[in-house]
């Protein structure tokens, strides 16, 4: 009877969301307030104590920073939204670019950047799928399946060229992350921007993302309302895969190399960027006005200690400190709940 009243209040509150699409656009930013409030705070902090900071160079700077972040914190966003959690984004971002460079450089197979491109993200969506696959099928946890992904995709990064690294792309694939249209926007921050709006949009105003709510608050009483859980899970860890893969592309353009080393520690600031900005470890709720916000927080956060000469061992501790108090709020947070 417990089940089948908490199944009768979830599809009342599914059909509620499917109709509502004219609600306000501040759903979209639905409890993201405390980390508003902290974004502006360190903002002010930094504008007070350097010179340079608030200055429209550095804004276009930051902005530039967080890309690749911005990218993959969307698909982590999705992941955590279920109660999971994806440790290979970093490794699969490496072995995305590498297949790239591998398959669109001379000295391989030569067959041209879009050719690259392409084989990348089809690369980095299998790996995302099979993560999911371990997932719903061997019915291991998240922590243990993308452990697995993040050791084999890491492999395979450095099996491709033996360790080596790939340099030297076409100008205008460069140009993608260096040219500025319209005076301050770049072609990869666009891109970014565009795939937080599609996200924010499909998570708030069509069924399969609120279905993705669902999962996170209870997978058996979501299985029971009818959801297919097992279909969309395999979904979000296939498109969490394609946007890590994605970011790798973004990175390569940004650097003109390709190398694979990259994306280490990557995994573990952009599940933080996810949690400051509101989203619970244990599913159900997030948003990706929040995840955006947290992204910024971390990158304006890291760009002010540069500013400030603040030694990279000592950012890495203050980011510690700052992921740690993101999660004690939300333990905190649930424990009122």
């Amino acid at each position: 009877m417990a089940v089948s009243n908490e199944t009768s209040e979830l599809k009342a509150g599914t059909g509620a969301a499917q109709a509502a699409p004219g609600a306000k656009l501040s759903a979209l930013f639905a409890g993201t307030m405390g980390p508003l409030i902290g974004l502006a705070l360190l903002c002010l902090a930094l504008a007070l104590t350097t010179d340079t900071f608030l200055t429209f160079r550095n804004i276009l700077n930051v902005l530039d920073q967080v890309t690749v972040l911005g990218i993959m914190a969307i698909g982590m966003t999705l992941v955590i939204l279920i109660g999971g959690i994806d440790l290979s984004v970093g490794s699969v971002l490496a072995l995305a670019s590498m297949v790239m460079g591998y398959v669109a450089y001379p000295d391989y197979l030569n067959l041209g950047v879009p050719v690259g491109i392409a084989a990348a993200l089809v690369v980095a969506a299998l790996c995302g799928l099979v993560s999911g696959l371990l997932v719903t099928v061997t019915k291991l946890p998240p922590f243990i399946a993308t452990l697995a992904m993040m050791s084999v995709a890491r492999g395979l990064a450095n099996m491709i060229t033996d360790g080596s690294q790939i340099v030297g792309f076409p100008d205008w694939f460069t140009n993608l992350s260096i040219a500025r249209h319209f005076g301050f926007l770049s072609v990869t921050v666009g891109l970014m921007i565009v795939l937080a709006i599609v996200f924010a949009i499909f998570l708030n105003y069509r069924a399969t993302g609120r279905s993705l709510y669902a999962i996170g608050g209870s997978a058996e009483v979501a299985r029971l309302s009818g959801i297919p859980v097992k279909s969309l899970t395999n979904w979000v860890y296939a498109i969490c895969g394609l946007l890590a893969g994605l970011a790798g592309i973004v990175l390569a353009a940004r650097l003109d190399s390709v190398q694979p080393s990259s994306g280490v520690g990557y995994e573990l600031d952009t599940i933080a960027a996810v949690v400051i900005g509101g989203a619970s470890l244990s599913g159900g709720i997030g948003s990706i006005g929040g995840t955006a916000i947290g992204v910024l927080i971390i990158g304006v956060l890291r760009n002010g200690l540069n500013l400030l000469g603040v030694s990279p061992f000592i950012q890495q501790v203050v980011i510690g400190v700052v992921i740690a108090l993101a999660v004690a709020t939300d333990t905190w947070r649930r424990r009122r709940q």
